[in-house]
């Protein structure tokens, strides 16, 4: 089914793309909530016109967008989130977490327009930050673990339980040598 986007729906096209979907995923969602329209003919020609007389205005937009994208550069996030003994995250980091980190910054962002994986351990991880069709920003996110004590005394804890399966092999030895004595007389 072919359809005319009417706003930007990550993951799918943006305002005014011209897509293909399944017809379910269109006559059941897309449709209904307005959020595109049948592509016929005459719905073709419209949205060319349109686009021609709104040429000026959408470059316009691309060029706040640009500017939006350069306001980012050079921003990386720190974010501290409770871990296990094993470095897995309690949860995950989300697209809300990073935009509040970001407004915490100064910049306020929507968190729709941010892509990524949730992160369920520490380490370093990008977000994109989608302005634009055409202007993506990245933004470099590190997590790191806000009870880092516990996590430290991980190691050690792993270490107690070879020391102790090494016990009863050493106490082992002594009683093959008992039971090797009477044996021999």
């Amino acid at each position: 089914m072919e359809l005319i986007l009417k706003e930007d729906i990550i993951g799918l096209g943006f305002k005014n793309d011209i897509v293909n979907v399944k017809s379910g995923y269109g006559r059941n969602y897309l449709i209904p909530q307005g959020k595109a329209i049948i592509a016929s003919e005459s719905a073709k020609k419209v949205l060319a016109e349109n686009l021609r007389q709104q040429a000026h205005k959408l470059a316009a937009q691309k060029a706040a967008a640009e500017e939006r994208g350069k306001a980012l550069e050079g921003v990386a996030l720190t974010i501290a989130a409770k871990v296990g003994i094993t470095g897995q995250l309690y949860g995950s980091v989300n697209a809300a977490m990073v935009a509040e980190e970001l407004k915490k910054l100064g910049h306020d962002i929507d968190r729709k327009i941010i892509t990524m994986k949730d992160i369920k351990k520490v380490g370093d991880y990008v977000a994109l930050v989608h302005f634009h069709k055409e202007v993506t920003a990245e933004i470099p996110v590190t997590v790191v673990a806000e009870n880092q004590q516990e996590v430290e005394v991980a190691p050690v804890v792993e270490e107690v339980p070879a020391a102790v399966e090494e016990a009863p092999v050493e106490e082992e030895a002594p009683v093959a040598e008992a039971e090797e004595a009477p044996a021999a007389e």
